[in-house]
């Protein structure tokens, strides 16, 4: 089940990503390659197989991904505080 993805942390995503959104992008490509190789693959064959913009289909993606990585660890710390 994904985690909920609050306005904060969306927020907290936004503030990161368009402060310098192709440096941003340039490094979510090296980030996932990195922590799940399948995963980028996945989001290069999405943008390349589409008629949009191939840069803005990565960017859509990598923005989620990091949302969802946000929000899971939040999940997970409002889990242990609990504990």
């Amino acid at each position: 089940m994904l985690p909920v993805i609050s306005e904060e942390t969306a927020n907290t995503a936004f503030n990161e990503i368009f402060e310098d959104m192709p440096a941003w992008r340039k490094k979510m490509i090296h980030y996932i390659k990195e922590e799940n190789p399948e995963i980028n693959t996945a989001i290069i064959e999405a943008a390349n197989k589409t008629d949009l913009d191939p840069k803005a289909v990565a960017l859509g993606a990598y923005m989620t991904y990091l949302m969802i990585e946000l929000a899971s660890k939040d999940s997970d710390a409002l889990m242990n505080f609990n504990e």
